[in-house]
């Protein structure tokens, strides 16, 4: 019997990177899976490789700093798979590079409503969802949920919010059978990389490489193992913990 058989699991921002490898491993351990994200046609290149597979999946295009598009998310997964036993909130954008001061006021909030409100509302719908059979939530943090990060403002404070809010919650809901995690990556090789401009170029790419004890940037695959666990019974204890996956990078 695979570990997450008859269970469900949401992804959101499960189009690429991340998201994609934890959808694929969470569908490969035997869960259903709910790919929710606004890039509709990488995402449903995602459910597509879950029913390759032998997998279940649906594609829900969703913006996360909706509220009310978070709730028809979680009720999208209820009408398709009649339950809902893990989340991983990992929908986020990296934001404009600028000092604080001259950020403008719309990037700010664009980043705070995707990368932290889009948490909140997620869980909101998520942990209702939840309650009568129990479940686990795992948030996507960042190392920057850490540390902090010159021109990264808004994406620094989303991070270390996702963090504050993962603990509260853990506490608010242990007893009642949802566990609430959070993971911290440091840099990981995903198409926001490419964006930002650190993959693409190779003297930027050997600087941040070398800012990793490692020698090297993460790869999904390596996050994805990481929400998985926390999801499955060997993480039983693990409650509002904040897992470094990194490299290395914090321990600096």
């Amino acid at each position: 019997m695979q570990l997450f058989q008859d269970k469900v699991a949401l992804v959101t921002g499960g189009s690429t990177g991340i998201g994609r490898a934890t959808a694929l491993s969470f569908a490969a351990k035997g869960a259903r899976v709910t790919v929710a994200d606004l890039n509709s046609e990488e995402a449903r290149k995602t459910v597509a490789h879950i029913e390759e597979g032998g997998g279940a999946a649906i594609f829900v295009e969703t913006d996360v700093s909706d509220p009310a598009q978070a709730q028809a998310m979680v009720a999208e997964t209820l009408k398709a798979f009649g339950r809902l036993d893990y989340a991983c909130n990992n929908a986020g954008i990296e934001g404009v590079s600028a000092p604080a001061a001259d950020m403008a006021e719309a990037d700010w909030q664009r980043v705070i409503g995707v990368n932290l409100s889009g948490v909140f509302y997620s869980m909101k719908y998520e942990i209702p969802a939840m309650l009568e059979a129990g479940g686990a939530i795992v948030n996507m943090a960042s190392i920057l949920g850490q540390v902090g990060f010159a021109n990264a403002a808004a994406y620094t404070a989303a991070k270390h919010g996702v963090l504050g809010l993962t603990k509260a919650a853990a506490l608010e809901y242990a007893k009642a059978g949802v566990r609430v995690n959070a993971v911290c990556p440091a840099f990981i090789a995903t198409p926001m990389l490419e964006r930002a401009g650190i993959t693409s170029n190779e003297t930027v790419r050997g600087a941040i490489q070398a800012a990793h004890p490692v020698g090297r940037l993460g790869e999904p695959e390596e996050i994805a193992g990481v929400v998985t666990f926390l999801c499955s019974p060997e993480a039983s204890f693990m409650h509002g913990e904040a897992v470094l996956v990194d490299g290395g990078y914090v321990a600096q």
